[in-house]
């Protein structure tokens, strides 16, 4: 019993510093940025879908790292937030032009293939 409580207490503490370096580099009412494709994730740290999406948003932003902006919001520690984007539920995923506009928005997890592809729309791609 000792070492199934250990290794989920490993499991928790590496999911925790997963979802750590998701979090965006930016102060969120900074977002969206003008002159960049961005993406902004917003969720909870203690959300499950959230939690299987912060490995995802890592990737994502270090991929596309200068050719868009890839953010996550905890809406539970900043939630404010909450209003400022009109959420119905979480994760919700929105993406802005580079002019600030939003484009598209989903409610749910989200699967890279599918984030990606909602970046290209934008004309934002890795060549």
């Amino acid at each position: 019993m000792k070492r199934i409580s250990l290794v989920f207490s490993i499991a928790l503490v590496l999911l925790s510093a997963i979802v750590s370096s998701a979090e965006m580099p930016h102060d969120a009412n900074q977002l969206p940025v003008k002159g960049m494709v961005t993406m902004i994730d917003l969720g909870a740290d203690k959300c499950i879908p959230c939690k299987m999406m912060a490995p995802i948003i890592k990737e994502v932003r270090e991929e596309y790292n200068g050719k868009a902006v890839i953010a996550f919001i905890d809406v539970w520690k900043d939630r404010s937030q909450v209003d400022r984007f009109k959420l119905k539920g979480i994760p919700t995923q929105i993406f802005f032009d580079k002019n600030g506009k939003e484009q598209f928005r989903h409610l749910g997890f989200m699967d890279k293939e599918k984030m990606v592809s909602y970046l290209e729309k934008m004309g934002v791609t890795l060549n």
